[in-house]
């Protein structure tokens, strides 16, 4: 475990201390203002860690200092006193530690929420649609606000692929470990023999990026509008609002016939593609810090097989952390606190054991 040195627990106090007198004077600008509240709101929790560290450090030693008394009755009290203080020094010291860890800029933004289809056929989007559904649940159950971007249904039911928006604080934050490859082992409905298949789903999640994160220029795009069309190559729409956008210098496309309406299509294709283009910014500037390090809990590597939902067991394992749950009926329909959890907390303690390092 981290341990916080006194000098750094003084700094961060006296930061806090420093900011509060800034607000306090009046004088300050209001842009000036601004900024110093924003510093202040994000160091108070990290302030308020670090006292709690300080206090229990001292009272450490006086308690320490009281054990080596000659009175029996005095001593066993400090001793136990001390046992207690330990436990609730160690789970401070982790939460200081935590606290001070580099965080992820993205991590309080919505999300675009991807998932399509892998092999296994119509099962395969069954099952895409499965897992559609249980991120619309547990998106509902964290009061967040899903918003279909795109989808192509499956004849036999469930999605091809489905992208949508995903509103929220901190919705990264708790979905970004979701992206990889789904694997699903059932007896499909089609099946007459009984046998269990194995079919796959990929699911992508990427932060929304706001306007001033990707700056496009027009004439690095090409738009095209044409007649949106449906399975068999039926027309869906009777005027040409169907769009398609492409970003030249990355090659990236994106194309968008959901809504009836050619501007609502295109507002759309825009905000896909400014997040697909922050995300391929971020993932070159992570390679870049970070070499070719891969934590436990994985990369987000799109292409890697993070879990496995075994129905006729019950169970769901996440690869990553080799955790099974015998809770698959409860997982699907959007009761994912104790997954998402576990993936986090290995998170933090990959991270720490960074610094340990």
């Amino acid at each position: 475990m981290t341990t916080i040195s006194p000098d750094r627990i003084a700094q961060i106090e006296a930061r806090r201390d420093e900011l509060q007198a800034q607000m306090a004077t009046g004088d300050l600008p209001s842009d000036r203002f601004v900024a110093v509240s924003k510093e202040y709101a994000e160091l108070e929790p990290v302030a308020q860690a670090a006292g709690l560290v300080r206090r229990l450090r001292a009272e450490a030693d006086s308690l320490a200092y009281m054990a080596g008394d000659a009175d029996d009755e005095l001593r066993a009290m400090a001793e136990e006193e001390l046992r207690e203080n330990k436990a609730a020094l160690e789970t401070a010291d982790r939460k200081l530690a935590l606290a001070l860890l580099p965080r992820d800029a993205a991590d309080e933004r919505s999300a675009m929420l991807e998932v399509r289809a892998g092999t296994g056929g119509d099962e395969a989007a069954l099952f895409a649609g499965d897992l559609f559904r249980m991120y619309q649940r547990y998106a509902e159950a964290q009061g967040w606000r899903v918003e279909m971007i795109s989808s192509s249904a499956s004849d036999a039911g469930g999605f091809k692929e489905v992208v949508a928006s995903v509103t929220g604080q901190g919705v990264f934050a708790k979905l970004k470990f979701e992206s990889g490859v789904h694997r699903v082992q059932r007896v499909p409905v089609t099946e007459a023999g009984g046998r269990i298949h194995t079919s796959a789903a990929t699911v992508a999640v990427l932060p929304e990026a706001e306007d001033v994160d990707v700056k496009i220029d027009d004439k690095d795009l090409r738009i095209d509008i044409y007649r949106s069309s449906g399975p068999g190559g039926q027309s869906v729409n009777t005027t040409d609002s169907a769009v398609r956008i492409v970003h030249i210098p990355s090659g990236l496309v994106v194309i968008q016939q959901d809504e009836k309406s050619q501007h609502k299509n295109k507002a759309k294709a825009m905000k896909v593609l400014r997040t697909r283009l922050y995300e391929a910014e971020r993932e070159r500037l992570h390679a870049e810090r970070a070499g070719a390090r891969k934590s436990m809990v994985g990369s987000g590597d799109r292409s890697e097989r993070i879990r496995t939902y075994n129905f006729p067991q019950g169970r769901v394992t996440d690869h990553r952390i080799n955790l099974t749950l015998h809770r698959l009926p409860e997982i699907l329909v959007g009761e994912m606190d104790d997954l998402i959890g576990a993936l986090i907390a290995q998170d933090e303690a990959e991270r720490l054991a960074t610094l340990d390092g």
